[in-house]
This record gives C-alpha cells, structure tokens and sequence, in this order.
C-alpha cells in the first residue's frame, strides 16, 4: 500500500504545505498536544484559587467541591453524545469549535460574582470541552495503528500534564498577585489565539485508516459508517473489554480528581504554604514524573501488544498497582519533601497507565465508533468517579480529616488493577480477534 498524503487524507481543497511530509501522523500529534494543554489548564486554574474564593465568598469545604463536581458531572453527561455526533462529523471541526468555546467560558468565569454563577460557568466549561478528546483520540487512532498508537497517544497525553502543571501554578501565581479572575482571561485569550492557529494545520484523515492499512486495504478503503449509540451499546455490551476498561477508568479518575481538586488545599492548610507554591507543588512533581511515565508507558505497551492482545492492559495494571502505595503516602506524610518523593512516584506510574486509557479500548472497538467510545468513557470516568470525588473527600474531611480522605483513595486504584487483570485473562484475546474478524470483512 502507497503512502500518498494526497490519497490518505479526507478529501480538501488545499492541504497545508507540512501535510505532504511522510511524518504527517507525528505533526499532528505535536498540532493536537497544544489544544490538550489548554484543555486541562483552563479546567485546572481553579482549584488554585480556592482559599483565594473561600476568603472572598465564604464558601465552605463542600461548596468549594461543588466547583469540581459541575464539570465534573456535566463533561460526563454529555460526553457519549459529544463522542457520537464526533462519530459522524469532520473530527477537524469537532476540535476547533470545542477549543473556541471553552476558551471564550474561561474568560467569562472571570467574571462570576457569587456561587451558583461560578458553578454555572464550570458546568459551561464541561459541556464546550466534551468534544475535544473523542475528536483527538480518534483522529489519531486514524494516523497510528497498532505499531504506534500507545506511543502517539502516550505524547499526546504529556500535554495534559503540563496543562495541569500551568493551571495550577501561573493560576495559583496570579491569582497571588492580581486576583483570581485575571487567570482566566489570561488562559482563554490563549485559546482562542490558538484555534485560530489551528484552522490551517489539521487535516482531516479518513476513518479506519491506519487499521485498514496494516490489514493490507487498498488506498480507497474505508470504515462503515457511524452507527446509532443504540447500535454502540449494543456493540458494547458483546465487548466486555471495554466494559472493564470503563470501570478502571472510572475509580482511576476517581483518584486523580483528589489529586487535582483537594492537594493545592492540603498543601495550604497542611505545610502553610503560598497559594502559587501550592499549586505549584500539588501539581509539577506528579505532572512532571507523568510526563516520563507516558512515553515509557506508551514504549512498553506498543512492544508487548506485538506479542499479546493484552499488551497495553498490563502497563496499565502495573501502573495502577504499583501506585497505589504512594496514595497513601501522599495523605499520610508528615512533611513536605516526603511528599514531594511520592508524588513524583505516584506519577511515574501513573503515566504508565495514562499513555493507554484510550490506545487499550481502541484496540478492540471498530473505527467508525471510536468518538462514541471515547464518549462513553469519559462520562463512566468523570461522571461516576471524579463527579463524586470532590464532594466525596469534602464531606470525609469535614468529619475526620483531609489527609485520611486522600489516603483512603487507594483503595479505588486496587480495585481497578484488579478489573484490569480480569480483561487480560478472559477477554481481550477474543475481542482483539473479532475487530480484525469485522475489519477483513469491510476489506473488497
């Protein structure tokens, strides 16, 4: 099969200049981390500024944890319809429209005066950014099969990392200096710069691409078209993989939305320290050892998917076992380089995981239904698991303490290996074999 950028992509008018490059799938891998950054910076600046927004509105542990489940709650709402309108749409369109919107709330959350508009412009926030990650994970599952995709995704995922470390910190450095509304204006005007951008750059490929190409399709293959979320659930149903990989996903998110929502708090009240140091703390360290833990992760998975289905699955487990010890440190430490040691191997491993949340469900789900898969993962995972987790370890905090409630999470990453290690021994094997089985069958 030839490697003619022109026959590969969707049909265009124009293909920018840096489309004709045989590395095209790595560009837009590169092009997709900056939108991934802001995603996660603009969710992440204001749990910064919660002492900043508990002095200045009188909001109590539980309100303030209100703020992390509105997103929370809404992104999970509206994710599996946000995945299947991805399914049937330029995935190109999907991205820059959801990047201007949520950009354009970030900035209006500047301008909140009591609580229920704060909780309303971070509800906001969760709707306009539901379409972004079914969009970029199935535009790259598209670019990269099985040979590259947990390396691809793994990249793309450091974007998140550092998105989380710039939120927190220049949210927390800001807020210090000139207030807490400033960061959001600040954060918002980037994006909207940033889509702008991106018009030109992305090019839309077609669905199923990299998959039919390794199966040996001619260059006018194609995936069938996108199917009802009746027609995917019942897809799903039959494909207990990604069932197990849902319900991992889920008590994972569950623990890191602690991490995310109530360590910048802990740090504050725990060790005394400024709002931007800890932001700053709360998230580098984790968010930094992450970033080596994903290309690991995503290195690690490729090489064992060449040798077993379940490949991806056991970096994962590994990644969620192995650090959920350093849970339990994170909570129960007594000073702050101790923390500092387990945060940082807290997110070496969970890195690990990280680089194949989405590589390990698109291994087994068709391509025509991967938004939706996505979709469907993202409202189990914020919904259910860091939906309930802010107000969760709220209300545990009010009756014991913070550090107990971050410490118990641990429990949640146990479960989840375990889910993990059910799919690697009884169902991978034969959803892995019945994708390709479908894909042949597409194959004229």
């Amino acid at each position: 099969m030839t490697h003619n950028p022109e026959r590969q992509f969707a049909p265009t008018r124009r293909l920018p200049a840096i489309a004709h490059s045989p590395n095209y799938k790595w560009y837009v891998v590169g092009t997709l981390w900056f939108a991934g950054f802001l995603n996660y910076a603009d969710r992440q600046v204001i749990f910064s500024l919660f002492p900043l927004l508990k002095e200045e509105m009188g909001l109590t542990p539980v309100e303030l944890g209100m703020l992390g489940s509105a997103f929370a709650l809404v992104y999970g709402l509206c994710a599996p319809f946000a995945g299947n309108i991805v399914d049937r749409v330029r995935r190109k369109s999907a991205i820059l429209w959801s990047l201007l919107a949520w950009s354009v709330i970030c900035m209006a959350t500047g301008l909140a005066r009591s609580l229920s508009q704060l909780v309303f412009f971070r509800a906001a926030l969760g709707l306009s950014q539901t379409s972004y990650f079914p969009a970029a994970m199935s535009m790259i599952s598209d670019y990269h099969g099985k040979r590259t995709r947990s390396r691809a995704m793994g990249t793309h995922q450091t974007s998140v990392y550092v998105g989380t470390i710039a939120g927190g910190f220049l949210g927390g450095l800001i807020g210090q200096y000139f207030g807490w509304r400033w960061g959001f204006a600040i954060f918002g005007v980037m994006g909207i710069v940033l889509g702008l951008g991106l018009m030109r750059l992305l090019v839309e490929p077609r669905r199923g691409y990299a998959d039919l190409e390794e199966l040996g399709a001619d260059e006018g293959a194609a995936a069938d078209q996108s199917m009802s979320i009746g027609q995917f659930l019942k897809v799903i149903w039959t494909t207990p993989t990604v069932l197990l990989l849902m319900g991992a996903f889920m008590l994972d998110n569950f623990v890191s939305m602690v991490l995310l929502s109530w360590m910048p708090m802990f740090l504050y009240e725990k060790f005394s320290l400024s709002l931007a140091m800890a932001g700053l703390t709360a998230t580098v360290f984790i968010q930094l050892s992450s970033m080596v833990g994903a290309p690991l992760g995503g290195w690690m998975a490729d090489t064992l998917r060449k040798r077993f289905a379940g490949g991806r699955i056991a970096v994962q487990m590994i990644g969620l076992l192995f650090s959920a010890p350093f849970v339990v440190w994170c909570g129960q430490t007594l000073s702050v380089p101790s923390l500092i040691i387990a945060l940082t191997v807290w997110g070496l491993f969970k890195g690990m995981y990280d680089a194949n949340i989405f590589a390990a469900a698109l291994d087994v789900v068709r391509p025509e239904a991967r938004g939706t898969t996505v979709g469907f993962m993202n409202m189990i995972g914020w919904l259910v698991g860091a939906g309930t987790a802010p107000i969760f370890i709220g209300y545990v905090a009010q009756r014991s303490s913070l550090s107990f409630a971050i410490s118990i999470a641990a429990v949640a990453l146990v479960i989840a290996s375990g889910l993990l290690l059910t799919a690697i021994l009884f169902t991978v094997r034969r959803d892995v074999d019945r994708l390709h089985a479908t894909l042949k069958g597409t194959i004229k």
